[in-house]
């Protein structure tokens, strides 16, 4: 039997903040680039942690 990877919380509006956040989804540039290899618990526990993130607006916007 094989677990279904679950889906990215990504909605194809990646833009970073200074802090390496994506304003999008709230997920860290380090969660973003190891998704496909996180297990489900650790995609969860990632988009746990990004919500707060997200709720709480992005810091400052990294320049162009």
């Amino acid at each position: 039997m094989t677990t279904p990877l679950s889906l990215s919380p990504c909605i194809k509006v990646c833009r970073l903040d200074a802090a390496d956040m994506c304003i999008a989804c709230g997920r860290l540039l380090a969660e973003i680039a190891a998704w496909w290899r996180m297990s489900l618990d650790e995609q969860r526990a990632a988009c746990e942690a990004a919500a707060p993130r997200l709720r709480a607006g992005t810091q400052t916007e990294r320049p162009p």
